[in-house]
């Protein structure tokens, strides 16, 4: 991923807490309030709390955002084109819920985002709730062309979760079912266990309390710590997430406290 905005009532207050707790430089970037930092940037768009705005993919070269427009089109599926803030060229989609996705070329005037680099931590994946998943799992395997690694099933068979990737990483994209269609967390991708130990550490200087891990995910095999925003999105910091083989099978985990955190209390949200 390249970066997220994210609703909210009060774009100050929660862009101060991302820049406390998460080191983003912040300033308004075509009138929208925004942070950088190294590898992420996040934007706060005035609006309901604990909504997505918009998530935005990086794709590497205007060959490809060009293969995946050609994609779009054969599916029938409505596209808007032309720069968005941090893209230069940028194709804007919705899913069938209505959540806004945009694919594009990094801008070369990104602000640098090297502050503080002692603890990296780029931003990586996004999980939305949905009613009906099985309609966001159709978009973006046969719209978009995201590969599925894993699904969580029920003892029915339901699918209740979906990991989905665009690149060698597990998952960049998951999605579950839920009462209601929802933000559920985005994650920042830090480097290992002693990565996952310091950025504890550093919340804790700031009293900024832990309210799930440090866990192992069963899908995606990753470290993980979640933390609140002022909002109260749920906000994931991992580590060593499996990089996957092209040909990789789908896996498929039962729908229990244990797939979701292999060392203790799981928070099955489906």
């Amino acid at each position: 991923m390249h970066h997220l905005a994210l609703g909210t009532p009060d774009p100050t207050t929660l862009a101060a807490f991302y820049q406390d707790a998460l080191g983003y430089d912040i300033a308004a970037t075509e009138g929208i309030l925004g942070g950088t930092a190294q590898d992420r940037a996040l934007l706060f768009v005035e609006g309901k709390a604990k909504t997505l705005a918009w998530a935005g993919y990086a794709v590497p070269d205007a060959d490809e955002l060009a293969r995946l427009r050609a994609r779009i089109d054969a599916a029938g599926w409505p596209r808007n084109d032309g720069p968005r803030p941090h893209f230069t060229d940028c194709v804007t989609v919705c899913d069938p819920d209505g959540n806004e996705f945009r694919f594009g070329i990094v801008a070369d005037a990104d602000p640098p985002r090297t502050k503080d680099a002692s603890r990296p931590a780029r931003i990586q994946h996004v999980v939305m709730g949905s009613q009906n998943p099985r309609r966001i799992l159709s978009f973006f395997l046969d719209v978009l062309g995201f590969t599925l690694s894993d699904n969580v099933l029920a003892p029915d068979g339901d699918v209740r979760t979906s990991f989905l990737r665009c690149s060698r990483e597990h998952h960049s994209f998951a999605l579950f079912k839920a009462p209601d269609n929802r933000l559920d967390h985005h994650c920042y991708e830090a480097t290992d266990w002693n990565a996952i130990r310091d950025w504890s550490d550093h919340l804790a200087e700031r009293h900024i309390r832990l309210q799930w891990g440090p866990g192992r995910h069963g899908p995606g095999n990753n470290l993980f710590i979640f933390i609140h925003d002022p909002d109260g999105n749920w906000v994931e910091i991992s580590a060593e997430l499996e990089v996957v083989t092209h040909d990789r099978p789908v896996g498929e985990w039962p729908h229990a406290e244990r797939t979701l955190n292999s060392w203790g209390q799981g928070l099955l949200r489906s």
